[in-house]
């Protein structure tokens, strides 16, 4: 029994949708269904295996913030306003200055 059902409700199940779709049309919704399956199999693998712990980790570390996010606070806290500024040339002002505090 498939969930519950017998062999008399699946035959007439499978009758009903004989009678509704056709005998031309059941095979191929049936292999549309298979197909759509194992591309949600695949994409469902290819998702899983995609996360990388030692990244997760630093996303995590990260407070959910992207680099070029974190080098703005960090321009922020040593004086810079990177509003308009090239991410490399903030990234050089904020090593610099960075360095020049830690030489103090």
């Amino acid at each position: 029994m498939i969930g519950g059902l017998g062999p008399l409700e699946m035959f007439v199940l499978v009758g009903v949708f004989f009678i509704l779709f056709g005998a031309e049309r059941l095979p191929k919704m049936a292999n549309a269904l298979g197909r759509s399956k194992g591309e949600f199999q695949k994409g469902l693998a290819d998702t899983t295996r995609a996360v990388d712990p030692s990244k997760m980790i630093e996303d995590l570390d990260a407070g959910g913030r992207t680099a070029e996010q974190r080098l703005f606070e960090r321009a922020k806290a040593v004086g810079i306003d990177p509003a308009g500024m090239e991410v490399s040339e903030i990234e050089k002002k904020v090593e610099a200055l960075e360095s020049l505090e830690s030489d103090e």
